[in-house]
């Protein structure tokens, strides 16, 4: 049988979500999770793989097991897991669907504290030095929908076949000293939601124009976009599938 897993997490004490070398990971703490309980072998494929100290709000991920689940193995998870990653329901799915490759689309967000908060370190960027323009990166916004080649965006040297993606919504809000950014794709790059706020911050701040996010698009070169955002301001906040 194969089985969902719907989970939250903060990355701060994770080198992302995907096993890592000699490093701690929450696919790694989730695996182990999972084989103690049920007392067999158990891999998980996650929706995505979270850089380190990436947060994810809502998230997935699929295991096989031959294994009778319990009523209480959400509960028993939960026990068991640290206070950072929560689960919140596991269920039943087709076979050969596929957490990574079935789903549908993928939505951030991005968080940014426009004073000195303590308590959002480390969730937010902390920006409280400089006056940011969310009507010029919102214009920004607007130029994304225009193209599909996000190569700009991408982190250098990965293994991408290709570097297209359709991107269904972008904008910029503003709640008192909070801005948020939120974008969903069908799919996303490496590196590149923090990729593209590093660069809007340039755009709200004055540095380049929104206009001028047209020629970094089609550069299609890392070295022409932003300086990446922090990590710790991005979610992963809700994946979509065709249940």
């Amino acid at each position: 049988m194969r089985y969902f897993i719907e989970f939250s997490y903060s990355g701060k004490n994770y080198f992302g979500f995907q096993i890592q070398p000699n490093q701690i990971s929450v696919q790694e703490v989730l695996e182990k999770a999972l084989s103690t309980i049920l007392r067999d072998e158990i891999k998980i494929t996650g929706a995505g793989r979270t850089d380190t100290g990436v947060h994810a709000k809502k998230i997935f991920a699929h295991f096989d097991t031959d294994k009778k689940l319990g009523e209480n193995l959400t509960y028993q998870l939960n026990s068991f897991l640290p206070q950072d990653i929560s689960i919140k329901r596991i269920f039943p799915v087709k076979e050969d669907f596929h957490a990574r490759f079935d789903a549908t689309f993928r939505t951030y967000e991005y968080y940014i504290s426009l004073e000195k908060n303590p308590f959002t370190q480390d969730s937010s960027w902390q920006i409280w030095k400089r006056d940011l323009d969310i009507n010029r990166m919102n214009d920004a916004c607007e130029i994304l929908f225009e193209y599909e080649d996000f190569t700009s965006f991408s982190k250098l040297h990965t293994d991408n076949k290709t570097n297209n993606c359709k991107i269904y919504k972008a904008f910029w809000e503003q709640n008192g000293s909070e801005l948020k950014f939120t974008i969903s794709a069908d799919r996303f790059l490496r590196n590149m939601v923090r990729a593209i706020v590093g660069t809007m911050i340039e755009i709200g701040n004055g540095k380049i124009e929104p206009a001028d996010l047209r020629k970094i698009i089609e550069d299609k070169n890392r070295n022409s976009a932003g300086t990446s955002a922090p990590a710790q301001g991005l979610f992963l906040v809700d994946v979509g599938y065709d249940f």
